[in-house]
């Protein structure tokens, strides 16, 4: 209103429209970088996610571990019935469908609550820097359980999880398996790869991703993780890249991710699906591919003279 009541009506319509025209346009870039500044506190202050109370349907037990950096994690586990478990990443609602999946099939199951949100440790990151911290603590914690073979834990992300996943398996071969469905950018660079293979490198884009990941960088106090695509070259397990290419959320990265994994790498793109619903377009391939996915990644190593591993006999 301030701004209103002082524009300056002194000099000629023609000088003084286009003075205000260009004025405008200058304060987009502006305005747009204090939103990116304003969104980077937000998703590493504020937003603190409320995780549901347990959805599985099915038995479980209520557990809690340790992170590297002294975090306590909380989560919920469903015992394994075949020797091997899934970490299921995040703990959030929209994932619990794919928490149940597994279970249903044998698999021991372990969704939980990532650092900074339900009542978990930590301060948030929307964006899921230093997550990867989180998943090896579960992995630590199913390789002490009686119930699972250490060599036969994977695991399944969606979203800021999938792309967590990946990062996972690029830093320890403890992560036997992984599927990924959703990922897309979290950070400038993989910012800049969406908009490089759009042809969409706009100045305004550079300028508000970088703000963005400036802000989350010193809001978070750590540096950007590292671009998932260079991250993906160096997974060597079986890895399956779930990904709805028509969604606004940047998924076609995924064929990028792809390609810098080569064969360990499948990707299934799904074009009607929305971001993480390719549970709900295609339900019963859904199951097939993500099971039938497990069931190879995670067989048991033969036996003396069995052919299973004596967890797998047990169970």
């Amino acid at each position: 209103m301030t701004l209103w009541r002082t524009r300056r009506t002194d000099d000629t319509l023609w000088r003084r429209y286009p003075r205000r025209a260009l004025l405008a346009v200058a304060a987009l870039p502006v305005g747009l970088v204090v939103a990116m500044v304003g969104l980077g506190y937000v998703t590493t202050h504020v937003s603190r996610v409320v995780v549901p109370p347990d959805q599985l349907g099915v038995a479980h037990e209520n557990v809690k571990f340790t992170t590297g950096d002294g975090l306590e994690l909380q989560g919920w586990y469903v015992p394994s019935r075949n020797g091997a478990a899934v970490i299921a990443f995040p703990g959030a609602r929209a994932s619990r469908r794919r928490h149940a999946l597994p279970a249903r099939h044998c698999y021991g199951v372990l969704p939980f609550d990532r650092r900074g949100e339900g009542e978990s440790d930590g301060e948030p990151n929307s964006w899921g820097w230093a997550g990867e911290a989180d998943i090896k603590a579960a992995i630590a914690y199913l390789q002490r359980r009686p119930d699972v073979e250490p060599d036969r834990i994977g695991g399944i992300g969606l979203s800021v999880g999938g792309e967590l996943m990946i990062e996972a398996a690029a830093d320890t071969d403890d992560l036997a398996a992984v599927v990924s469905e959703g990922a897309g950018a979290r950070s400038f660079t993989e910012d800049m790869d969406r908009d490089a293979a759009a042809l969409d490198n706009s100045t305004l884009g550079v300028i508000t991703s970088g703000a963005k990941t400036l802000a989350v960088a010193v809001f978070a106090n750590q540096a950007p993780p590292p671009n998932l695509k260079e991250l993906a070259a160096e997974v060597d397990q079986p890895m399956l890249l779930i990904a709805a290419p028509n969604a606004p959320t940047g998924e076609t990265l995924n064929r990028g991710y792809a390609k810098a994994a080569g064969e360990s790498a499948t990707l299934w793109e799904i074009p009607e699906s929305a971001h993480m619903g390719g549970q709900d377009a295609r339900p019963g391939e859904y199951e097939r591919r993500v099971v039938g996915f497990f069931d190879e990644a995670l067989r048991p190593s033969p036996g003396p003279g069995l052919g299973e591993s004596p967890v797998h006999r047990a169970a």
